[in-house]
């Protein structure tokens, strides 16, 4: 990777590069209204740029105390296998030990082969412990 080439910035994506993002990378599309009140309750956020374009995202969710996950990890696929997501996780991991208090939970879902980044950031499966559940409204 070309660290020259893209920057990243402690901010989350405006509503309509969020929603580009999650379009282009396979996520589940939002309405711009939860769009708008999601990014409004982000607890931490980075935008990845490349040539002042946003090409990835990383959000910290939570209450600031307790309990916190990780959430739209994505970066565009015409930028993918440059170790972008790598760096969209440390900076998101690096504030965490930061300012997360010291028995703070943090939480992510991991689909598909994602599984394997979140491992190199400490992540384990629940199970059998205990396993996650989801609903959509």
């Amino acid at each position: 990777m070309n660290d020259d080439l893209y920057t990243l910035i402690a901010q989350p994506p405006d509503v309509a590069n969020y929603c580009h993002l999650r379009a282009a990378c396979g996520l589940s599309l939002k309405t711009i209204e939860a769009v708008q009140q999601g990014l409004a309750g982000t607890w931490f956020g980075v935008s990845l740029l490349y040539q002042n374009s946003v090409v990835g995202m990383g959000r910290i969710i939570g209450d600031g105390g307790c309990f916190f996950q990780i959430v739209d990890i994505a970066v565009l696929p015409e930028h993918q296998g440059q170790g972008l997501g790598k760096r969209i996780m440390q900076a998101l991991v690096d504030y965490l030990e930061q300012y997360a208090p010291a028995s703070a939970y943090v939480s992510l879902i991991a689909d598909g082969p994602a599984r394997h980044l979140y491992e190199q950031y400490g992540f384990a499966y629940t199970a059998p412990a205990s396993v996650g559940m989801y609903r959509f409204f």
